[in-house]
């Protein structure tokens, strides 16, 4: 078990508290901003798919009209 004297000890980690600190607030940030690129790549991908239904509808009107 390890045991720090003081917080400021507990944060500097034996020397390694930049690395495991930076470590911690990468993964923190990544696992911030993924459900927001999720969102983001869905609302752009439903979209995409209905502009594509759309002209796939159009295409068929103009085959059947003739």
């Amino acid at each position: 078990m390890i045991h720090w004297n003081s917080f400021a000890d507990f944060l500097a980690m034996g020397g390694y508290g930049f690395y495991v600190w930076g470590s911690f607030g990468a993964t923190v940030l990544i696992m911030a901003i993924e459900p927001i690129m999720v969102a983001r790549n869905r609302k752009t991908t439903i979209t995409r798919l209905q502009r594509q239904m759309r002209a796939e509808t159009r295409a068929e009107n103009r085959n059947t009209a003739e």
